[in-house]
């Protein structure tokens, strides 16, 4: 829609609000990354709109560090929607000149004073967020950790008195076996770790950025994967306590005993997919897309 009215009447962008707001100004405030896009590709003809303000003394970077009710990024969590917002912030900061992130408006703030002070609750609420999550997932990854320790010290079968070796060594359900608990063991114990990490975190602003998020990522996949590799022992070393004729009987049930965690991660899997959303990309983007 601005693409077509700029096209049809470029003298359009210059208009202004009745707060002398120009369109760099509103995109910014209104956080949509693709009309800012838009007019960062024409800044060399409109290089005076990225350089006014509003009645306020406000620059564009002055209303970005305001927060809004306006959230075209619909994200859980407070946590990521402080990520993605520190993201727009530095975004639209690194398009700008230097000096505009020391200039101050008349109410003598600079925009980083100003982004402190309006995001302080933000702050606050994706702290209580993180700290809420990551002390329900260390619960879990300590369970599976004590769990995965005992199944990692257990030798199904006993050990060979004459060599001291395994005597199921040579079959195959036993290497599944190992393998699947030394991965519970030690993702579970990264998981853990990283959970408290988060918990021991200061929480300040810039964590949020990066720190915090990647330590929830890792966490959440460590977890993932230790709960998947601990079923995955389960069926192995309980393989070889039934006999041939129940062996293959009891592949059904070893899948049903696999659906709990399916469903826990198809649950989990939209605040995942939100986290590497928010993690992996450089500047938000809309929720909303508009239709040709």
């Amino acid at each position: 829609m601005v693409m077509e009215i700029l096209d049809r009447s470029p003298v359009a962008i210059h208009d202004k609000t009745s707060a002398n707001k120009n369109i760099v100004m509103v995109a910014v405030e209104n956080r949509q990354p693709n009309v800012y896009n838009l007019l960062l590709e024409k800044r060399i003809l409109i290089e005076t709109l990225f350089n006014a303000v509003d009645d306020e003394g406000n620059s564009a970077l002055h209303l970005v560090a305001m927060a809004t009710h306006h959230q075209p990024w619909l994200i859980p969590g407070a946590a990521l929607q402080m990520q993605w917002e520190i993201k727009w912030y530095k975004y639209v900061e690194d398009s700008m000149p230097m000096h505009f992130s020391m200039r101050y408006n008349k109410a003598n703030k600079t925009a980083r004073e100003i982004f402190t002070e309006k995001h302080e609750e933000l702050v606050k609420n994706g702290s209580a967020w993180l700290n809420t999550t990551s002390s329900s997932c260390s619960v879990v990854a300590a369970l599976i950790a004590t769990v995965a320790f005992a199944t990692s010290a257990t030798v199904p079968g006993g050990i060979n008195e004459g060599n001291g070796t395994p005597t199921l060594e040579r079959k195959p359900a036993f290497n599944v076996f190992s393998i699947s608990s030394l991965i519970a063991l030690c993702f579970s114990v990264n998981s853990l770790v990283m959970f408290l990490a988060i918990l021991t975190s200061r929480h300040q602003e810039r964590d949020f950025g990066r720190n915090l998020p990647n330590k929830m990522l890792f966490g959440l996949s460590s977890l993932f994967i230790s709960i998947a590799a601990m079923l995955v022992s389960f069926c192995a070393g309980h393989f070889f306590l039934l006999k041939d004729e129940l062996k293959y009987a009891a592949f059904p049930i070893y899948a049903v005993t696999c659906l709990p965690v399916a469903f826990f991660a198809v649950m989990q899997f939209p605040l995942y997919l939100d986290l590497m959303w928010a993690t992996f990309r450089k500047v938000p983007k809309c929720s909303s897309t508009a239709v040709s």
